[in-house]
């Protein structure tokens, strides 16, 4: 074992801990392994930044801006109509519409992008049909990981074995060259969540029908929000006449204004309140306050304002058709994870107000803004319904879960949900005919996307998911360092000892589960970086097919199904599904052992070694 070697294997352990403790952030990992690799000498610069060129790179950020596409022009929500009227009350056939129709999507797009936009369809079904999300959700999960094995663009593993394919000179995979892995695997899923189901406990809300869309006044329950809403006139003399919202530091006291109702000429107007918005005499202030009683009693006299009643019996409910509220879930790469709620500043992003919280099932208290986001944490907001609209659209920090029964959902692009789905049609038909590389492919897609109003700029940029693709970037250089030092070849000899002189069928299924394993600890994107090269070299020693061993690896890649953080896929689940940990290894690691066995069947017979 060599000097460089060493290094570069202590850089490689260094990333993986990082990853298991999950700090730095992963991309922050990525880019700290592209400054230090050439530093080994094993690697130039342009080496280590040549991930940036790859055209997998590209093709995987095109994908993103498809999917945003679907997302925007409501075609998603159409798929989950469409699901609830076909399934016609029967929990069985809405588990089975709603694995085929994740795994579907999934095969054209990000697996975490479609549990983001089946999530509240699910929880829409649950409650037309009474069913309990927990009954639902890993469902969800298990059919969008599975929707990696279907198609070449489905996952991001699955691009990144197919270019170390290419890398090393062989042809890269076909389109679908891993849908007969896929559609057994899907079949058996279903099969088998009809039966696990059943050890999933029914798991509902508290202070909700699932029968129905929550409303306004559940959610003023479930958040202990009774009593926290004023309605106050600012009388002649007050000091908050004439004062610019940013003067006031009324936020830090646990005071919020939600809106302005401001006397004009003919009628009463609602105002959304900006940093800029002067207070005037008469103006009608809707206040949350979190002050303790005997602070909110003071603000009358403090501040001049004379106490109004509520006119909706409770929380402006009489202003709901200017002012709603929405529950959202903070996504596992959301910036916002580790952040407080005044840290977050989600009110300057998005003009909303955090009025409640819940870390799974535990509803926050008096010190809100204090508390530290986690992944899957639900945040109650509320704010004027086209910003609500507006974070439905956007997506990036915070996923829209619950819509209250009070909104009309809008979409930003609702008309447009034909041309989507044709755009999206058109782009996989260029990727299985050939005519043109599946980058050039998926770019024209993007373009379409634009051309025919599915998504803006702004909305395209925002829907790439960087942090994946710097991500894939600074790990891609450990392949090639890895191989100049000797690193794989070492690797593939060490998993040739332990097997001894097995079959290249138990060889697969020792690779499968070295690098199922590996995905326990680090993303499944790393794991398929890490482990193509050493499968590789393990077919040239026996001199066999590399199709085979390249295919394990992406197909083990995708089975992270055994606990709540092997993939971002499981943990958006957690919440709506009120899981626990115990939850996926009883369900999931009998799965994975499922899914081991059929694959290394299957790949043998498929592509011969």
């Amino acid at each position: 074992m060599t000097t460089e070697l060493l290094i570069v294997l202590a850089l490689l352990g260094s990333a993986i801990v990082m990853f298991i403790i999950n700090k730095p952030r992963m991309d922050a990992v990525g880019l700290l392994m592209i400054v230090l690799l050439p530093f080994t000498g094993v690697l130039t610069i342009n080496e280590a930044l040549a991930g940036f060129a790859d055209p997998s790179i590209v093709l995987l950020a095109a994908l993103f801006v498809i999917g945003e596409g679907l997302v925007r022009t409501g075609t998603a929500q159409r798929i989950g109509d469409l699901l609830n009227a076909k399934a016609g009350g029967s929990e069985t056939r809405m588990l089975v519409l709603l694995m085929v129709a994740g795994a579907g999507l999934g095969a054209f797009m990000s697996s975490t992008a479609v549990v983001a936009i089946f999530i509240p369809i699910a929880l829409r079904i649950c409650r037309n049909t009474g069913a309990a999300p927990s009954q639902l959700m890993m469902p969800l999960s298990v059919a969008a990981l599975i929707s990696g094995m279907m198609t070449l663009v489905a996952t991001a593993p699955n691009l990144v074995v197919s270019a170390e394919l290419v890398r090393q000179g062989h042809a890269g995979f076909a389109f679908f060259a891993f849908t007969p892995f896929g559609v057994p695997v899907l079949l058996l899923a279903i099969g088998y969540m009809l039966f696990a189901r059943r050890l999933l406990p029914d798991r509902r809300p508290p202070g909700t029908d699932s029968r129905r869309a929550p409303s306004l006044r559940d959610w003023v329950t479930t958040y202990g929000l009774s009593g926290r809403a004023f309605r106050v006139r600012v009388l002649p003399g007050s000091p908050l006449v004439g004062r610019r919202l940013e003067q006031l530091d009324l936020r830090q006291e646990g005071i919020n204004i939600l809106a302005i109702e401001r006397d004009s000429r003919f009628t009463t107007e609602v105002i959304r309140p900006n940093a800029t918005t002067e207070l005037e005499v008469g103006d009608v202030v809707l206040l949350d306050v979190r002050a303790p009683a005997e602070r909110s009693r003071e603000l009358g006299e403090e501040y001049h304002v004379e106490v109004l009643p509520l006119l909706g019996g409770d929380y402006f409910l009489d202003r709901s058709q200017e002012i709603g509220m929405v529950e959202a879930i903070v996504p596992p790469d959301s910036p916002l994870v580790g952040s407080t709620v005044l840290q977050a500043r989600i009110r300057a992003e998005y003009r909303l107000t955090v009025i409640g919280l819940r870390h799974r099932q535990q509803v926050a208290g008096s010190e809100l803004l204090e508390e530290k986001l986690q992944a899957g944490d639900t945040l109650l907001l509320t704010g004027f319904w086209s910003d609500i609209g507006k974070l439905q659209a956007d997506g990036r920090d915070l996923i829209v879960m619950h819509l209250p029964a009070e909104h009309a959902e809008i979409l930003p692009a609702a008309g447009r949900a034909p041309h989507a789905v044709a755009i999206l049609a058109l782009t996989v038909g260029l990727m299985i005919s050939g005519w043109v590389p599946n980058v050039h492919a998926a770019l024209i897609g993007c373009l379409l996307m634009g051309l025919f109003g599915c998504v803006d700029l702004n909305s395209a940029y925002r829907s790439i998911s960087w942090k994946s693709l710097v991500l894939i970037v600074g790990m891609l250089p450990f392949s090639i360092a890895l191989q100049r030092t000797g690193g794989v070849d070492l690797a593939a000899e060490a998993v040739l000892a332990l097997a001894g002189q097995a079959s290249p069928r138990m060889l697969l299924g020792v690779i499968f589960v070295i690098t199922a394993m590996l995905g326990l600890f680090i993303s499944n994107t790393a794991t398929a970086v890490l482990m193509a090269p050493v499968a590789l070299a393990i077919a040239a020693d026996i001199g066999a097919s590399p199709y085979p061993f390249a295919m394990i690896v992406a197909l083990a890649a995708s089975t992270a199904f055994m606990t709540p953080v092997s993939s971002p896929v499981n943990t958006l689940v957690v919440g709506p599904g009120n899981y626990s940990f115990g939850d996926f290894i009883k369900v999931g690691v009998p799965f994975s052992i499922v899914v081991m066995l059929v694959c290394v069947l299957l790949v043998p017979i498929v592509l011969p070694p």
